[in-house]
């Protein structure tokens, strides 16, 4: 892959607020990597119209509901004929087919909103609140054909609040989240992150687990 004119592609089903931090830190500078095109799976998702606000391409891709395999073939056209050299999953919210996956090992990432690997899957506030955890968080991930498994990067880690409510505590999550995406696209970038031999490696080394920034002390 090469480094310092990286070119992204952003798959959305919803808001898109992660590719919009994607999308700025691109344009800013930060990630030395242009935003080729944004993807969604639904052609009503608002993150469309904040792409195009941003001047972005955009793509909307059919799909029968509940078959991924479906999602392959207009997938797999709309990368190669934008040239794409990684994928961001932000918030998209179909299962990718394997054959598609492998072919893009090491290229695609994805942010989940839990500490990885716990609370795999949907609902993750809900389920950390229900469980009267201490602290949650959101993982940046290699993706692999097992959902939510792939090799992890970087964790934000946030604290459990009394009072908290999943709006509360998700809106918490998030705005880390808008910090560690967009830094983990950056290693990627700048070929600082690799993947090797079906792990992470950062600047040389493999890791041996994720790096963590931690936001506990942020309580608002």
């Amino acid at each position: 892959m090469s480094t310092g004119s990286l070119r992204l592609a952003i798959l959305i089903s919803g808001r898109g607020s992660n590719m919009l931090a994607i999308a700025r830190a691109c344009a800013a500078g930060t990630i030395a990597a242009r935003v080729v095109v944004v993807i969604s799976d639904r052609g009503d998702a608002a993150g469309l119209t904040h792409a195009r606000e941003l001047g972005l391409e955009t793509a909307i891709i059919a799909a029968a509901p509940r078959d991924p395999t479906t999602l392959e073939r207009p997938l797999t056209g709309l990368i190669e004929d934008h040239g794409a050299d990684a994928l961001a999953l932000a918030g998209f919210m179909r299962i990718l087919p394997a054959p598609f996956v492998e072919r893009h090992l090491g290229r695609m990432l994805n942010i989940h909103p839990s500490l990885l690997p716990a609370y795999r899957g949907l609902n993750t506030h809900r389920r950390v609140l229900e469980a009267h955890e201490a602290e949650h968080g959101a993982s940046v991930h290699f993706v692999t054909p097992e959902l939510d498994a792939g090799p992890i990067v970087l964790q934000s880690r946030v604290a459990v609040l009394a009072g908290d409510s999943e709006a509360t505590l998700s809106a918490r999550v998030q705005a880390t989240e808008h910090i560690i995406y967009p830094r983990v696209l950056a290693w990627l970038a700048a070929g600082r992150l690799a993947w090797r031999d079906g792990s992470a490696w950062f600047d040389g080394r493999r890791l041996e687990r994720p790096m963590v920034e931690d936001f506990r002390a942020a309580r608002a």
